[in-house]
């Protein structure tokens, strides 16, 4: 998806030749993360963290704006809660840790669990039925309502193929939880969320998106309806970027979240839940990654520039070190997107080019080269992250700034034309047979994979025992796209008249 055509690549193998290892490799070169010693957990390292962090502070100021107030309730969760809720719990059972024993004793030299709990406690998979107990009491009149909340949090869904950032057994998210008066005031909750990651992940993350509902059979469990904003990787695969649900009374019936409304009568409330994770970080590698590493919009990097100083002689090392500092303090106080730039200055003992190739691969947008020329000159070399990694361009101090925050949005823009581009060319619209369906994701030919994959877009008839037939190719039914043709056609499925429209992928 870039310009770049050298032969020699910083990330092996390359995206054409082993897309899954590919990603392995860019989270290894760029420093984000690493496997833990617990199977199916990671360790999130400064560069990818401070990634979530600027994720976390753009989405919680957008949460927040809408109303929502930020609280956090315990990892622990009764298993009588979940009982409560019988779809909830089925969608949710094999991937709980339950917790059984309190302590450990010692037993031939061993550490054994102790202590049988009176009623086992599952580690957090979600937090509906704990949030829907606290709602029972929290709720009470109309004056009560609308009840809008959200946490920052960890939760643990035990995964038998992890993968760093896509699917691990505990990862971080923030999970909203709203309660209303009406059927119409949650829906609208549901969809004002929808919204408010749609502006996230296209205008920070760069990331086009489908928006649409879920069809029953990916439906989460125990809610009405299930919104979601679907994306394709680099492979052709879909990636659920996030999910707002609504849940209508089936939660509240569950944990008695009831009100009296103005005319005095009490009735059950309505409910939703909305949630956002740190997969996102790996739909960030899977969009905008090449074969030199991981790329990064400037909306969400955690540093908008790098200065590299050349130092070809020691004696010139403290004027080029200064003059480095003078453009990391214009730089810094130059506002882009909500916030000054970031720009550290590379000081490290260590060789011009492993230095570069190293902030390459972090996915850095701009690179800054400074040595004694260049402060005879009062300029500096620019060399921008999205462009082949030898171009540059001289710049001016005096035009520094103007021309950085000009770049750095021209790069943010770049980014999500390509992925927009990428995508539009791999949706197919012309597949209308489940033959056809079947062929199309099948590969034809392994040294190719090419040649088969991608989004289709076609007709579904809704009957939700046809989801069913997917399964043998590994297919689902990612989304019914908000926007609706409304044409009549025949459904892929079962050939059967149909007016839904469908997008049907292999995903994450």
């Amino acid at each position: 998806m870039t310009a770049d055509t050298k032969k020699q690549n910083a990330v092996s193998p390359s995206r054409e030749e082993d897309y899954s290892e590919w990603y392995q490799q860019v989270i290894k070169a760029a420093d984000l993360a690493e496997n833990s010693p617990v199977r199916g957990c990671m360790i999130i390292k400064p560069w990818g963290y401070g990634l979530w962090e600027n994720i976390q502070q753009q989405l919680n100021a957008q949460i927040k704006s809408t109303g929502h107030e930020n609280v956090y309730f315990p990892l622990f969760i009764p298993l009588s809660y979940f009982e409560k809720e019988a779809k909830h719990v089925k969608g949710f059972a094999k991937e709980c840790a339950v917790i059984t024993h309190h302590r450990l004793e010692e037993h031939e030299g061993k550490l054994v669990p102790a202590g049988k709990l009176e009623e086992p406690l599952v580690v957090r998979p979600t937090s509906e039925t704990i949030i829907g107990e606290a709602f029972s009491r929290w709720v009470q009149s109309y004056r009560d309502l609308p009840l809008l909340i959200n946490q920052w949090a960890n939760v643990v869904r035990w995964e038998m193929r992890p993968r760093i950032f896509l699917r691990t057994t505990e990862f971080l998210w923030q999970e909203g939880h709203t309660v209303h008066a009406t059927e119409e005031e949650a829906i609208e909750e549901t969809l004002k969320m929808l919204e408010v990651y749609r502006a996230l992940i296209e205008d920070v993350l760069a990331i086009p998106v489908i928006k649409g509902k879920k069809s029953p059979g990916e439906r989460f469990p125990g809610a009405e309806d299930t919104y979601t904003l679907e994306t394709m990787m680099q492979d052709r695969k879909a990636l659920q970027s996030c999910t707002s649900h609504y849940l209508g009374q089936n939660f509240a019936k569950a944990s008695e979240i009831k009100f009296s409304n103005k005319n005095g009568q009490v009735q059950y409330a309505y409910t939703t839940s909305w949630g956002f994770t740190t997969r996102l970080i790996g739909g960030l590698i899977m969009c905008h990654g090449d074969d030199d590493g991981i790329r990064l919009p400037p909306r969400i990097t955690p540093k908008h520039a790098v200065i590299l100083p050349v130092i070809p002689k020691p004696e010139l090392e403290e004027a080029v070190l200064e003059y480095s500092q003078s453009i990391a303090n214009l730089l810094q106080a130059v506002p882009y997107h909500g916030r000054n730039l970031t720009v550290s200055i590379d000081k490290r003992d260590m060789r011009g080019g492993d230095k570069n190739w190293e902030w390459i691969k972090k996915g850095v947008p701009l690179r800054i080269e400074v040595g004694p020329r260049d402060i005879e000159s009062q300029s500096v070399m620019l060399c921008r992250r999205d462009r082949p990694h030898k171009e540059k361009i001289k710049v001016s101090l005096d035009q520094l700034p103007a021309v950085v925050s000009s770049i750095l949005e021209e790069i943010q823009q770049n980014y999500f034309r390509q992925a927009w581009a990428h995508r539009e060319a791999n949706i197919r619209k012309d597949i209308t047979t489940f033959a056809e369906l079947k062929a199309f994701f099948t590969p034809q030919n392994e040294e190719r994979p090419e040649i088969h994959g991608g989004f289709v877009l076609g007709k579904w008839c809704g009957e939700v025992e046809t989801e069913a037939l997917l399964e043998p190719i590994k297919v689902t039914i990612r989304c019914l796209p908000q926007e609706q043709s409304g044409t009549q056609g025949r459904c892929i499925l079962t050939g059967k008249p149909a007016t839904l429209d469908a997008i049907f992928a292999k995903s994450y």
